[in-house]
């Protein structure tokens, strides 16, 4: 993983509702864009703004359906992040 590629996925964990939108990804495998509205409370826009720059990061893929953005983990950059971790230790 490239150091651009890090500081993107680090600062992309870094914030509070990003965390925890990755979190939920992981228990449950895929969520909607309206889905990460409710459990966070936020507007339209703010996850708008937060699911762009979980995709930028890398971490995540989404793909449109209609009107909804299904949201979904892309465990290679998540793998990738995370031997980069385990190399620093």
């Amino acid at each position: 993983m490239d150091p651009r590629n890090i500081e993107k996925a680090t600062g992309a964990i870094a914030d509070k509702y990003r965390l925890s939108i990755l979190m939920q990804l992981a228990e449950k495998g895929t969520l909607t864009n309206t889905d990460v509205q409710e459990m966070t409370g936020l507007s339209q826009s703010c996850v708008s703004h937060h699911v762009k720059l979980l995709t930028d990061s890398g971490l995540v893929a989404t793909h449109k359906e209609g009107r909804n953005l299904f949201l979904r983990l892309n465990k290679q950059a998540l793998a990738d992040l995370g031997d980069f971790l385990k190399a620093l230790g």
